[in-house]
């Protein structure tokens, strides 16, 4: 009975009743602190980029390649010696060598071109960094009732969630004679699964709303089993729990709800979670955790 209610409760994939689209909260402009996100990601990427080239080199040859052009094209010539001016020819038949000091040659002058532009990028995001929090703090000092009067260009994590957070919505209702899970929020919500999801994404401050209703362009309306909050991207995610894979109308419908969802511009990946299971296969917490880490983190 539980299996078939749940069924027919998933085959209801599209209702009319009235919702509105949850969103980023509006009156705020994300582009101050995107920008900031955006350098911080860059930085990292160049902090790889060095480890990984200073790792290189320590393991690359002693020695630096010197590369002669001439008219029938090029000579490379080993030079072990600063002093050495000349070096020891190498005949182009030793192509593996000619490979190590050519890479070595070109990962000594990726390292110093990163260094710099990671140092540069360094002193800019500890700068940046506290005129971010001061310009956040304006809001964030702000009486209620006067945030409530005032565009922000920019507000604290904390002040983003919250004001996401406050935006009321009306989920569906799970009726007392349908079989439930409390997550730690009081919330009702339909499987085992989905109640794991739900307070690891509490345990690690991750707002969210569970089956809060969207809006789709023709007018209907979804209900997306998880909406979350990404507060460092300023972005909006779903997350979709496929419980009954195993089910082949339930497969069916889940199939076409996800087609929905992709004629609204939302991917698997890019603003779309999915985790499926079967009745043999459950999703672990493992799994909803290493989700967590790589779109939250």
């Amino acid at each position: 009975m539980k299996k078939q209610n749940n069924l027919l409760e998933n085959q209801a994939l599209i209702t009319k009743t009235p919702a509105t689209k949850v969103s980023a909260p509006k009156g705020v402009m994300m582009s101050y602190t995107n920008l900031y996100s955006e350098a911080r990601q860059r930085y990292s990427e160049l902090l790889s980029i060095k480890n990984s080239k200073e790792a290189a080199l320590e393991k690359a040859p002693p020695g630096k390649i010197h590369v002669s052009k001439t008219s029938h094209g090029v000579q490379y010539y080993l030079r072990n010696e600063s002093t050495d001016k000349s070096g020891k020819y190498i005949h182009k038949s030793e192509k593996s060598l000619i490979k190590k000091y050519l890479q070595k040659s070109y990962d000594e002058k990726i390292l110093r071109l990163v260094t710099v532009e990671s140092e540069s990028l360094k002193k800019l995001l500890f700068k940046t960094e506290n005129v971010i929090t001061a310009v956040q703090n304006v809001y964030s000092d702000s009486p209620a009732e006067v945030k409530e009067l005032i565009i922000p260009i920019d507000v604290s994590d904390e002040d983003y969630a919250q004001k996401w957070l406050n935006i009321p919505y009306e989920g569906k209702v799970i009726p007392d004679l349908l079989p439930f899970f409390e997550t730690k929020r009081k919330e009702r919500v339909r499987s085992k699964s989905e109640l794991n999801i739900a307070n690891a994404l509490a345990d690690k401050g991750i707002p969210y709303k569970y089956e809060c209703p969207l809006q789709l362009s023709n007018g209907a309306i979804i209900y997306p089993d998880f909406t979350v909050l990404d507060v460092k991207r300023r972005r909006v995610m779903y997350w979709e729990h496929r419980g009954m894979m195993d089910d082949k109308e339930y497969a069916k419908n889940s199939v076409q709800r996800l087609k929905t969802m992709m004629g609204e511009g939302i991917f698997v990946g890019k603003k779309l979670i999915i985790t499926e299971e079967t009745s043999t296969s459950p999703l672990g917490t493992n799994e909803i955790n290493a989700i967590i880490k790589k779109f939250f983190s």
